[in-house]
This record gives structure tokens, sequence and C-alpha cells, in this order.
């Protein structure tokens, strides 16, 4: 685990077809909390990514994998694989991958229930699933320090 272990922000990522959410931890990596969203789209969401390690001081990267409910790597799968690899060979900073099992639904409902509704939920959707998936690489990491 070694790399894992460097102090400093976190940086998650959830790639959907449009957009990416983007999510942040506090220093502690105790937090995650959302940070916004960029355009899907190489080299250009690459660069935009880059910058937000650069402007957050962030030291680690997580991009969501999206895992079938078996575990198996579908089409999705291989695309958070391949963006991983790309951000890999142009950040500093390691980049891992976190399951994502059902962060959009639990992203969903918890926007419903906070009463953000239509156009707005499916504009925030993205961050708030980055989030999720943040927030449980960081959770998984504090239970085995």
């Amino acid at each position: 685990m070694g790399q894992t272990t460097r102090p400093g922000r976190v940086l998650g990522l959830d790639l959907g077809d449009v957009r990416i959410g983007v999510a942040i931890s506090d220093d502690d990596r105790r937090m995650a909390v959302p940070l916004g969203t960029i355009h899907t789209g190489a080299p250009a969401d690459l660069k935009a990514v880059g910058k937000l390690v650069e402007e957050h001081a962030a030291t680690t990267v997580v991009v969501g994998l999206p895992l079938s409910m078996t575990g198996e790597r579908g089409p999705a799968a291989v695309k958070a694989e391949s963006f991983a690899e790309a951000l890999r060979s142009t950040l500093e900073v390691p980049v891992e991958l976190q399951d994502e099992r059902l962060s959009t639904v639990e992203a969903e409902r918890a926007l419903r229930e906070a009463g953000v509704a239509g156009k707005r939920r499916r504009r925030k959707v993205d961050e708030v699933a980055a989030t999720v998936i943040l927030q449980a690489w960081l959770d998984a990491r504090r239970r085995t320090d």
C-alpha cells in the first residue's frame, strides 16, 4: 500500500459519458466533498484533472471502477481502467481504482431526499457519485491504517 499512505488531499472521479464528477477530500483524508464536474473528451479531460490536482495539491487520484454486481468488468470498467492508465502516464501522483457499484444509485437517492429535482439533479449526480466513491476509498483506508 506504500503510495496510498501519502498525506494530503485525494481527488475522486466518477466517469460519465458526458461529465466527470469530481470530489476532493480534506487534508486529513476523513471527509469527501463535491467539487464539481468536468466535460469528457481527451485530451482536455486529462488536462482538466491535472489542473485540479495542481490547484488542490492532491497527492492521490481515485477513479471509480464500475464493476457489475457480480464483480465482472464490462465496457464501462474497461473505459475507467484505460482512463486511469492515461492519468498515470500524465500525472505525478498515484492513481487508484475504487469499486463504485451502486454509487450513482446512492447519489440519486441522496439528492432526491434532499429535494433536488429534474435537470438540477442530473447535473449534480456525477459530483455526488464522485463523493460517494471517494468517501468509500477514504473509509476503507482508515479501517486498514
